[in-house]
């Protein structure tokens, strides 16, 4: 990953990742990253360290919590799409009012789709 610095831009749907490289973090130009329809169980703590990084993809994983600490490091982040995630009721509540950023949630109750093995 280093070996491509000035990248802006990430694609990584669909590949059946549950985790990221250290090194992301070292990617001083990444504004956006899609990591939709993946295997993440936690937010990638990767994408913490990404300084430019405006924009998460996360939906269709299967992250239940939000790390409400490491996302307020986040000064440039301004979307998190956990959508169609098994978020969890009381972490919407504890969530939404401390984040400045665009968080996109399923609405509560809505069915998150199972995911084949």
């Amino acid at each position: 990953l280093t070996h491509f610095v000035p990248l802006p831009e990430l694609n990584l749907e669909g590949n059946l990742l549950h985790r990221l490289p250290q090194e992301l973090g070292s990617l001083l130009h990444l504004r956006t990253i899609n990591l939709a329809r993946n295997k993440f169980r936690h937010f990638p703590e990767p994408l913490a360290a990404a300084p430019a990084l405006e924009s998460i993809n996360l939906e269709g994983n299967e992250i239940a919590e939000v790390p409400t600490e490491a996302l307020a490091t986040m000064s440039s982040l301004r979307s998190l799409n956990l959508r169609a995630n098994p978020v969890c009721p009381a972490v919407r509540l504890l969530v939404q009012p401390l984040v400045p950023f665009e968080l996109l949630l399923s609405p509560e109750g809505a069915r998150v789709p199972t995911k084949s093995p």
